[in-house]
């Protein structure tokens, strides 16, 4: 957010907040602050013992002290103060100079980091580093560039990786499209360089430690006060990053629901400009750096909700280093898939940001929000079943979108091959102990990749997902080939290995995470 707006924002923020808690009355202002009390003081027990968190416990029991001891219009200023300082603490940053600099700088190294070619023949291309055969670019890319000067682009992507952002942002603005501002984790800024780039390039921090329900209605309504500001805004709906490997099907509410709000609040307001525009981007790569832990983490806590990850491969310096060195030996591809965009109630929108019904037809969604009379209503349930409408046609958008590379394909063919041969395994034995029948001859799996090519390509002319041009055309021995060579050129184990006439996995989790890419779409079956 550029500095003019900033402490606007801020008292947006509060004020907002303030006001939706003292409507409830007295009761109501003593539970907000009290709840936020107990959360920050489990988050801050939890912390590596030390002055800093010796000040934070002292400030909450001071804080605490006022709460008990106050009276209501205390509470009222300590309300205000807590909401402040979690406000700040969120505000993200813009400063143009940077972001000049950084969309220079960019296109460099991401085209060191994906370009199939030695480092010497990389640097006798220098400068000229064309990104097209790396970051395939497709969809409806000139269907959402026209609507950035209607209203508010709120760009929502899968979410597999950190380098989500980089290749977001790279590709964003190559394509036309100005600046986002979008939430990124409070782990990303912990390295001084990135951390520099985060707060000037319009990253806000969100710390998922932080659990109280104060600090989440700071969060949301921050990102309600940027998109009324018309901010173009960026929003992972999935959370988290993907630890499945597959694409996300049950999303995040709380955000996406800020669009609506805003279009309401724009509404009210008579902005110049009211209508937000929501538009899916499926990001579908060939290797994902962080697969080894994601996966990992999934398996240790599935069931559970641990809700972020410090310590992965895109932590350590060394380890991207390592998957830089590997990628630059591979034909590796990032597919960056634009569908057609929405309005916040999930209906289609046209070129001149017109939303359509189910046939085609133009509809007024003004008055969706509107009572009897006319009036603007806010109404929270009926807002809330309106975007769990949109979380649902996103769901849908993006597996329609998911472009299926043949790291892909070869791991579910293998790994359903390997299910079907040992019945009787639940998932965790079979991936502890591979069964009975662990390998297959490089025919066996040929035959199993022709199949399911096979079927692929009868849903991609469905329109229920999309293939790698690769998948397409390459023989099926060959795609076996190509997915071997990558799979084992990164991670510390592949997820699949020749040995002579076989083959073989040498991390079935790794399998399952490139295997999963392939869910939802009733292929297990088959």
């Amino acid at each position: 957010m550029r500095a003019e707006d900033r402490e606007r924002a801020v008292e947006d923020v509060v004020t907002r907040v303030m006001s939706r808690v003292l409507e409830r009355g007295p009761q109501a202002l003593e539970a907000a602050i009290a709840d936020t009390l107990y959360h920050e003081r489990q988050r801050v027990d939890r912390e590596r013992r030390g002055k800093e968190r010796d000040r934070r416990l002292a400030l909450l029991d001071r804080r605490r002290g006022r709460l008990l001891a106050g009276s209501d219009e205390e509470r009222r200023r300590l309300l205000r103060e807590v909401a402040e300082a979690f406000a700040r603490e969120v505000l993200g940053n813009f400063d143009p100079r940077v972001h000049a600099f950084a969309t220079r700088a960019v296109p460099f190294g991401l085209a060191a980091l994906l370009h199939a070619s030695s480092p010497r023949q990389l640097l006798r291309r220098f400068p000229v580093l064309g990104l097209e055969d790396r970051l395939a670019v497709q969809g409806e890319v000139a269907h959402a560039r026209a609507l950035k000067d209607l209203g508010t682009i709120v760009c929502v992507p899968t979410h597999s990786s950190n380098l989500d952002s980089i290749v977001l942002g790279y590709g964003m603005h190559e394509l036309g499209f100005p600046p986002l501002l979008y939430g990124a984790g409070l782990n990303l800024f912990e390295n001084p360089l990135i951390s520099y780039f985060m707060h000037n390039l319009g990253a806000y921090k969100v710390d998922r430690r932080k659990t109280a329900p104060l600090y989440r209605d700071v969060l949301k309504e921050y990102a309600t006060v940027s998109l009324e500001y018309g901010y173009h805004n960026l929003f992972f709906p999935g959370g988290t990053r993907a630890r499945s490997g597959a694409i996300e099907d049950r999303l995040k509410l709380g955000l996406l629901g800020t669009s609506l709000r805003a279009f309401a609040n724009n509404l009210r307001h008579g902005r110049p400009r009211p209508r937000l525009f929501v538009v899916p981007v499926v990001l579908s790569y060939e290797l994902v750096l962080e697969a080894e832990t994601l996966v990992d983490d999934f398996l240790r806590e599935t069931g559970k909700s641990r809700y972020i990850i410090t310590d992965d491969e895109f932590a350590s310096p060394r380890r991207i280093l390592q998957f830089m060195k590997g990628i630059l030996e591979l034909d590796a591809r990032i597919a960056f898939t634009f569908m057609p965009p929405l309005d916040p109630f999930g209906n289609r929108v046209d070129e001149a940001g017109v939303s359509l019904d189910g046939r085609g037809r133009p509809i007024d969604i003004d008055r969706y929000l509107r009572g009897p009379t006319g009036e603007l209503v806010d109404d929270d349930e009926r807002d809330h079943e309106y975007t769990r409408e949109l979380g649902e046609r996103l769901v849908d958008t993006f597996h329609r979108g998911n472009t299926l590379m043949p790291t892909h394909l070869v791991s579910f063919a293998f790994f359903e091959e390997l299910r079907r041969r040992n019945p009787g395994l639940d998932l965790y034995r079979l991936l502890r102990t591979g069964g009975t029948q662990d390998t297959l001859s490089l025919g066996e799996l040929s035959r199993v990749v022709a199949a399911l090519r096979d079927r692929l390509v009868a849903l991609e002319a469905e329109g229920r997902l999309r293939l790698d041009d690769r998948v397409r055309r390459e023989r099926a021995d060959d795609l076996v080939l190509m997915a071997l060579r990558a799979l084992g050129t990164y991670h510390t184990r592949p997820a699949l290995a020749r040995a002579g006439d076989r083959i073989c996995s040498r991390d079935r989790n790794l399998l399952y995470f490139y295997r999963n890419r392939l869910l939802g779409y009733g292929l297990e079956a088959a």
